[in-house]
This record gives C-alpha cells, structure tokens and sequence, in this order.
C-alpha cells in the first residue's frame, strides 16, 4: 500500500516538472506565436481604421450585441469580429489611445519572430500603457461630446478625477503625467530644447551665408613645410570655446574624436540596456578641396550614469544564486571621483612642430611621405604616415632613436604597419598628458553593455576608446612594470571593474599582497567577496608562509570542480552553472553552484624568492587546468625577469599587460617583443592577448575612491563568513606518526645522533650518511618527529632539531627508557 502511495506521489512530481518543463517556449513556437502576433496587430489597425470611416461605428453599433444572426452585415472592413474588436477597446475602452496596442503587439510579435531581448520590450509596455491612460483622459476632459474620442474608461476616468479634485486638478494631474512621459521616455531637457534650437539657428546662418559672394582665394602651391590643422568651429560645444585654430589647407589630419568630453549631461543619457554586440564608433569622413586632406571624425561614445548591473532580473522559474543577498546593492558611478580636466585639447604648437620634425627627419634620409595624419589621444599623439611608393618600412623602422632625438621625447614607438591599416604609425607622448578616469571608463556605454562572464575596463585607447577585456577568456592575466609605474593602480582598476559588474555570488577574490598595504581596503568587503582558508584571521593574504597553503587549496577546488562537472557531464562551469541554476542538478548530490575564483597577487617575484618551486608549480597547474573550472589567475610583478616569469608559468599566461620596464630584455620578457621600455609611465601600459600588441592609458583610481567603494559593499547585509576554500593537507602532515618505541628502525638511534651533530632535520641527510633509500629515510624522519627530536614539515626548508648536543640526547633516551 505504502509503495503503490509512493509511486503516486512520483508520478505526481513528474508530472508537475514536465508542466514546468513544457512552460518554456521551442524555437518555433516562439516564431508562430510572434507572426500571429504581427498578423493580429494588422487585423486591430483595419478595424480600428475602420472604426472612424464614415461613421460605421454608429451603424454597427446594433450589431455588435447580435453576433449570432448572420443575416446582419457589419460594415467594418473586417466583419462583425473586427465592429466587436472594435466596440470593445475603442468605444468601451480606450478611445484614439487604443492605436497604441497596434503598436504593442506588433513589437511584441517581432521580438518574439527574431529571438530579440526582452527587456527593452517590458519597459516599452510600461510606457506605452501610461500613454494609453493619459491620452484616453486628455481625451475624455477635452471631448466630452465625442465618447469614441476618449472611449469609456476616458471618460469615467475623467469624471471620477474631476469629482474628487475637480477640473483643474485633473487638468494639472494630466499635465503632470505628460511631463513625466517626455521626461523619462521622450527624454526631453531645457538642454535638448536649447540644443535645437541652436542648431537650426547655425543651419539657417550656414544657409545664408551660401547665399553670399564667394571671395576668390589665392592658390598656393603643395609645401609640406606649411603644415596646419583646419578645424570646423563647433558653437555648441562649450569645451571648444577657447581653442582657435588655424584654418588652411594641408595633409595633416587630426582625429577630434579626443575634443570630445568623457561624461554628458544627465538628460542625454539612455538608461535602457540595449543587450546588442558592442561596434566601434563609427567615423564620418568630410572631404575638402585637397583630396589629400580629409577629416576623420569618430562619434562620441555612449555615457551611462547608472550602473546597469542593478538593473538585471533573474529569469522567472529559475534558481537564482543571488537570493542570499537578494538586498544586494551593486555600487554607484558617483562613488567614484570626476577628474574635470575638460577632456583632451589639441596644442596646435605641438603637433605642428613635432610633424615638421618628423618629416624632416625622414627628409634628411630620403624618404618622402604621401600623407600624415594626427590622432590625440590622452597620453599620446599617434602619427600615422603614408611613405611615397618604393619605400621600404624596414628603413623608416630603423631610424626609431633619430627620430626620438629630433623631437626630444621621452619615448617613441614606431608600428610598421598598423595591422589592418595601409600606414605606419609614430607614437608621440603628449607634453601636457591627460587624466583617465576610473568614472569615465566604468559609465561607458561599452563597459555597462558588455555581455561577458568577467569583464575588465583598463582604460582608453590612443583613439579614445573604452578598452573592455573578458577575463574568463583571457583566461589568466600577468602584468609586470617597474616600480611606480601605475601597476597596483592597474590591479584595483581589475577589482573595481568586477566589484561593478558581478554579485558577491558570482565572483570571489583570493588576494595575496606580500606588501601588506596594496590591498588592505578590500577587507572591508570579505565576507562579500573574499575567499580563505578555514581556521584563519585575515582573508587577505600577506604571509608568504600561507601563501603554499592557499595555492594548493586552490587545486585542491579545481579538483573538486572538476568531479563535480564530470558528475553533471558538462565541460566548464558556464555550462555547469547554467544546468544548476535549472535545477538540473541534485544539490544533496553534492552539487552547487561555483562562482568564479579570482587569484590577484601583487608581488610574485618576492614569492618566488622566499619559496620557489613550492609556489610556481601549483601556479602552473592552475594555469593550465583552472580555466574551464572558473580559477582565474592575476600576477603582478616588478621584476619580469626569466627566473620569476619561468617558462612554464609564461606559457600558460597568453594575455601580458606590460607597464614601463627598465630594458628591453625585460620586455621581450613580458610581451616577447620590445617596446615597453619606451613607455611614459604613470599608467600607460601595453596589452597583448597573443596578438597584436594594443596602446592602452591605464584609468585612474584613488585610495578615497576604492575606500568609498568598499565602505559602501561593506555596510550592507553580508554571508556569515568568507567563502571557505577546502582545507589543505600536507604531504607530510597527513603522515600518521609513529609513537610505539618497540616499531621504531633498527637505524633509529644512530639516525638521531646524525641529525642532533649536523642541528639540521632533513632526509637527504639521512640517505647520504646512512646509505638508505628515500622511503625509509623518509620513515625515520617521521619517527623522529614523533619522538620530539626534530619538529614539523616546514615547506623547502630543513626541519628543526629539539636537541642540542648528544649528551641532551643520551639523556633523552635514558628518560624514555625509565
């Protein structure tokens, strides 16, 4: 009886999952329910057009209250079913409004026919039902003797207003809704209607002044020497107002893409995620009199001032992770600081001088240029030149040092060529460099809309752009530079972009930070975010002791991640959380869902010093197996020599940054190529992923800025603890040692006399003076730790000796006989 109720209750639970399973839409179910949708938004605009035609509203009136009798003919374009549809959601409903779920549900069938994103369409009902309400009111108040105008609920919502707060407070009511629907969908400010009004001010002049009489130029004859910048005046730009330039014809392009500012104001800004692949800005290029001349213009990129991590639902029917800290506030742009140095200006002076320097120099050697072209960016000025044909780009590489001495910089770098690009480019460090901001980076539009698993804002390109990296793809980061050179600021620039864009369920930090002082903010934040050992204080780490411990705790996880995805027949954790989250997988079978690990070490040439080999081999394995079980690891070191970044931790490391070296050797240890010995500092960096080598201005953020971060993720509701790693056991430790005096070696006694003369516990020693193999050597060493004589495993180093002379240890042995 009890076994027949148990299958019951199994084939209930089937059954209720199948329900749940079926709930989800196929493919193709999606495509037909979206053209039925389309197609029904047709058949709504024919009836509602319909509606008003000649009034064939009032002539269907009768019939829509006799559908049955078919011998009643409806003049609707679309039959008695179209004057019903009709009747219903314009007479009785909504008046006019009601065009408006024409347009729902023809959106709606789209986004479901094309597989679109969801979440811009909720929030376009939301919008378009206020629409609808309004403007059936408004309809209602104005046209009290037309009801198909305002339709019913209008005019009852109309009449119900008014009998409470009369009509001028529905009058003022309806104002307001209106000013809220400009405001937050239209987007409307007192700064667009300006900006409008401005520009088409600046079109009528620009019209009129077509009108007038050219005034004849004198031609001039094609010199190089007479090199400016031809420069479009931009009246509603008010960071262009003092920059007055020159305006005549030459070859030398500017890239303004750099004039633009890095925030915009508040109203300009769509707080809409739009859930699309990130594209480069387009450039728009307005040609000139000279062929040779053309202005390339990128547009600026999208500024957003609310964190949109915040914004993200988890689906419905799904297990959400996050529901522990359901509260969770991700932080806010305005924590960090705005560097208002008005954004990057163009010193006419200096780009002058330095082309004509350039060209002479390759002058001096024969080597004449087709065309050159100046792109700003915030710490370096890329020229890009085109050389006259049968030059050879190994000759003008060549003359990297002449042309260094002839413009007196810091350091040039010569791309020969630019990949994807016909040209070659001379990098040129700015005199005046300018500020990256860690809020102008973290507010682009690239960074908040950018659908990876971890992702990384570093700073901007020479071309001004957001530079936006995927650490889970990477899948391991080394970043080396001298010391001041804007490493560590590179490091909380890592941190803070993942503390912006994943919940304290998602990611966790393992932080090792030798100096003691680099990472010390973030513990306000561990039982967020940071991950240790059982049994210990601090979760950042800053022995190097505990640092062994911790690393082979980490592959003691991968292991484990790794049973568990072998159990739940999935290749990396992405598919594996994916299959937990619905509720795929048995969490009483052990099952959970794994955030990503990130290890950050700050200094990892003092590590290799102190401990060696026992630090670079778990390092190289989790290199090479932790990428698919989500341990990701990042290095940071002062000192990339061989002997630090060995060969077999570099080969499992393909993406480097590399900040100012000392030499070159140096950093053809780090990127194998040169070229980080000729950067600035202060921040600029190169990064490679195994490819091309990328320019990059490293943002800027400040201990103020990282405090207020952590300060606002501390004060919120947090786990009970840290997030435990497993706890390790040593090879040596997990021995269970012998205490029975009647089990010990025969060697025993004469093993210890050893070990008390050379005051040093090792079993190397014990093999060389005993002639003995490694295990039984190794045995002794355990029964001699067990006797007291010599204390515990302590990593690479010999073990200490309890006893001090022999005399101690005759005395010792006499004590245990007695």
């Amino acid at each position: 009886m009890a076994k027949n109720k148990k299958e019951t209750v199994d084939k209930k639970n089937d059954k209720q999952e199948g329900n749940k399973r079926s709930f989800k839409m196929s493919k193709q179910q999606k495509f037909v329910l979206g053209c039925l949708l389309v197609l029904f938004s047709i058949a709504l605009l024919v009836a509602f057009i319909s509606f008003y035609v000649n009034g064939q509203w009032q002539n269907d009136q009768s019939i829509v209250n006799q559908l049955g009798d078919r011998t009643e003919v409806a003049e609707n374009w679309l039959g008695k079913f179209g004057a019903y549809l009709a009747d219903l959601i314009i007479y009785r409903g909504f008046g006019l409004a009601s065009f408006i779920f024409v347009r729902l549900f023809f959106l709606t069938g789209m986004f479901l026919a094309l597989e679109l994103s969801t979440q811009k369409l909720k929030n376009t009902w939301f919008w378009d039902l206020f629409a609808i309400i309004i403007v059936s009111v408004l309809f209602g108040f104005f046209a009290t003797s037309a009801p198909e105008l305002g339709g019913t609920i209008g005019y009852e919502l109309n009449l119900f207003l008014q009998d409470y707060i009369g009509k001028t407070g529905t009058l003022l009511t309806l104002l307001f809704g209106l000013i809220v629907y400009l405001i937050f969908k239209i987007k409307l400010s007192p700064e667009k209607i300006q900006s409008y009004f401005d520009s088409t001010k600046k079109e009528l002049k620009s019209e009129l002044d077509t009108l007038k009489p050219a005034v004849q130029q004198p031609e001039s004859a094609y010199n190089l020497e007479e090199f400016s910048i031809k420069e479009e005046e931009e009246e509603n730009d008010p960071e262009l107002d003092n920059i007055h330039l020159k305006t005549v014809d030459s070859q030398f392009e500017i890239n303004k893409e750099a004039l633009k500012p890095t925030i915009s104001h508040p109203s300009e800004i769509e707080l809409n995620p739009i859930l699309k692949p990130i594209q480069p800005p387009p450039t728009q290029i307005t040609a000139t009199p000279d062929e040779a001349f053309v202005i390339e213009k990128a547009e600026e990129e999208d500024i957003i001032e609310e964190n949109l991590a915040s914004r993200l639902v988890a689906d419905f029917g799904l297990f959400d992770p996050t529901l522990d800290l359901s509260n969770y506030k991700f932080p806010t742009i305005d924590l960090l600081k705005e560097y208002s140095t008005g954004g990057i200006t163009i010193n006419q002076e200096e780009l002058e001088e330095n082309k004509n320097r350039i060209v002479d120099t390759l002058r001096n050697y024969k080597i004449e240029i087709a065309q050159i072209k100046a792109t700003v960016g915030p710490s370096v000025t890329l020229y890009e030149i085109v050389p006259e044909a049968g030059i050879r780009i190994s000759k003008i590489k060549s003359l990297e040092d002449d042309i260094a001495l002839s413009l007196s910089a810091l350091g040039i770098r010569i791309i020969a060529p630019i990949p994807g690009k016909g040209t070659i480019g001379i990098e040129v460090p700015n005199k005046n460099p300018t500020m990256v901001s860690m809020k102008s980076v973290i507010g682009a539009a690239k960074f908040q809309e950018a659908e990876m698993e971890l992702p990384i804002a570093l700073g901007k390109t020479i071309s001004n752009e957001t530079f936006v990296v995927d650490l889970a793809k990477m899948p391991h980061l080394l970043m080396a530079g001298a010391t001041g050179q804007g490493k560590s600021v590179g490091l909380n620039a890592v941190l803070t972009s993942l503390l912006y864009k994943k919940h304290p369920a998602e990611v966790k930090f393992v932080l090792v930070d030798p100096k003691k002082v680099e990472l010390t903010l973030f513990n306000k934040i561990e039982r967020h975010y940071l991950a240790k050992l059982p049994d210990t204080e601090d979760a950042i780490i800053t022995d190097n002791a505990k640092v062994v411990n911790t690393l082979n705790s980490l592959c003691v996880e991968m292991d484990n991640r790794y049973s568990l995805l072998k159990d739940a027949m999935v290749r990396n954790i992405k598919e594996y959380n994916e299959k937990f989250k619905s509720r795929k997988l048995n969490p009483e079978a052990g099952h959970r869902f794994l955030p990503y690990i990130v290890l950050v070490v700050d200094e990892f040439a003092d590590l290799i010093m102190t401990a060696g080999k026992e630090v670079e081999v778990p390092i190289a394995r989790l290199a090479q197996l932790a990428r698919a079980i989500g341990i990701h690891l990042i290095i940071a070191t002062q000192r990339p020599s061989v002997n630090v970044i060995t060969g077999l931790i570099k080969a499992n490391f393909p993406a480097r940054i590399a900040f100012r070296v000392t030499s070159k050797i140096d950093s053809r240890t780090i990127l194998d190529t040169q070229g980080a010995d000729q950067l600035i500092g202060r921040g600029d960096l190169l990064y490679t992923n195994g490819n091309d080598v990328i320019r990059v201005q490293c943002a800027f953020i400040d201990t103020p800025e990282v405090e207020k971060i952590t300060d606002f993720i501390g004060g919120q509701k947090a786990y009970a603890t840290a997030y435990l790693l497993p706890e390790f056991v040593g090879e040596e430790s997990g021995i269970n040692l012998d205490i029975d005096i009647s089990e010990r070696d025969t060697l025993f006694r004469e093993a210890a006399e050893i070990i008390v003369n050379a005051q040093q516990g090792s079993a190397s020693l014990l093999q060389r003076k005993l002639k003995l193999g490694y295990n039984r050597a190794g045995r002794l060493i355990d029964q001699l730790e067990a006797a007291g004589i010599v204390g515990p495993f302590e990593g690479s180093k010999a073990r200490s000796v309890n006893i001090l002379d022999l005399n101690a240890l005759d005395q010792f042995f006499n004590n245990e006989q007695n």
